[in-house]
């Protein structure tokens, strides 16, 4: 079965209606913290368990809208559920890169590398390092570029890719996942919207 996608711009026109628009975020709590759409729910992920999550909504048979930063993780979470039997999800194309660049509100916190932007970053560095370490150590060396660069090519192949999932368990992706209680949100957007992003958000990670 293929996964169901709505864009930003329909996404904003359901919740402008007053349409009840229940949204996951899959990104680590750390890039959640950074920005998120307001309303959202929180469960990255590598800890998402469709049948956890499901039961926690009580029977609801209202659309799950998933997003992440770009759209990728959310179509992988959308996956699993169809996987787990349910079909009533949907991936917001463009994920919270295109929710922030047309404009719609939007809560934001400590300013975070994005999870794509570490593993390039560690990627390089492991083979600037293993490479230089295999010109004034030993050859051997090499061989650690060399199954980076497997690893890549791997990760395109399959849309799967194993540096994103161990990064992503880091402790500085872990930390300030959910908003203080009380605490009100900065805004990027007018005054129109400030009650509606500064509106404390849920963190589900339990699922």
């Amino acid at each position: 079965m293929s996964v169901k996608t709505i864009d930003v711009q329909e996404l904003r026109e359901k919740m402008l209606r007053g349409e009840k628009v229940e949204l996951l975020d899959v990104r680590t709590p750390a890039e959640f913290q950074e920005i998120h759409v307001p309303g959202a729910n929180l469960v990255p992920l590598d800890r998402l368990d469709p049948k956890t999550f499901m039961a926690g909504r009580n029977g609801s048979t209202e659309p799950l809208y998933i997003l992440c930063r770009s759209g990728n993780r959310a179509r992988k979470a959308c996956e699993k559920f169809l996987a787990a039997g349910f079909d009533n999800v949907v991936c917001v194309e463009g994920g919270t890169l295109a929710w922030e660049k047309a404009g719609f509100p939007v809560n934001r916190g400590r300013k975070v590398i994005s999870l794509e932007r570490q593993v390039r970053i560690a990627a390089g560095l492991l083979v600037v390092v293993s490479s230089l370490l295999g010109f004034f150590v030993h050859p051997y060396f090499i061989a650690i570029a060399a199954f980076v660069g497997a690893g890549l090519i791997f990760a395109g192949i399959t849309d799967t890719c194993g540096m994103a999932m161990i990064l992503a368990r880091m402790p500085w992706n872990q930390a300030g996942g959910c908003e203080t209680p009380g605490k009100s949100a900065k805004s990027s957007t007018g005054s129109a919207d400030k009650g509606e992003a500064n509106k404390e958000t849920p963190c589900m990670t339990s699922a």
